[in-house]
């Protein structure tokens, strides 16, 4: 499939291996990823931080396999589900640096061309999250609500 920004052609990046069960040599019990989940969630970290140190210090290859709900679901049970989705913030973080950096530097065009680019992220996966019922129906995107939500 080809880029949607670039005149590229081209895979995204490997794939996982296609796992029906959780692996055997996993240790900790479901229970116990559990509460390490939602521990780490107190200690402030992302989802995707979350799952990296589930994998890298506990060796649980995926969360989903293991317990049977994703990590999102997990903090959605404990009611510890940030206001915004993971992915949304973090282009409207990249966006809020973007145009920090276009005030200071207001003729760097190519930096002009990827916050453009960025906010037809930012705008398309709002309508994905809207539709889905994730995000109110009347929330709107701008930088100024961007810098207020995201610091």
């Amino acid at each position: 499939m080809a880029r949607m920004h670039a005149k590229k052609k081209g895979k995204a990046s490997s794939t996982r291996p296609y796992l029906t069960e959780n692996p055997k040599w996993v240790k900790p019990k479901p229970r116990e990823i559990e509460d390490l989940v939602v521990t780490y969630s107190k200690e402030g970290m992302s989802s995707a931080l979350i799952g990296l140190r589930l994998r890298d210090q506990h060796g649980v290859p995926n969360v989903r396999l293991a317990t049977g709900k994703s990590i999102t679901q997990i903090l959605g049970e404990n009611e510890m589900t940030p206001s915004l989705p993971e992915d949304l913030s973090n282009l409207m973080r990249k966006a809020v640096q973007l145009n920090a950096h276009l005030k200071t530097n207001p003729k760097d065009l190519h930096n002009k061309r990827g916050l453009h680019l960025i906010e037809a992220k930012i705008r398309r996966i709002t309508k994905y999250y809207i539709r889905t019922g994730v995000m109110p129906k009347d929330w709107k995107y701008s930088i100024k609500t961007a810098e207020l939500q995201v610091k």
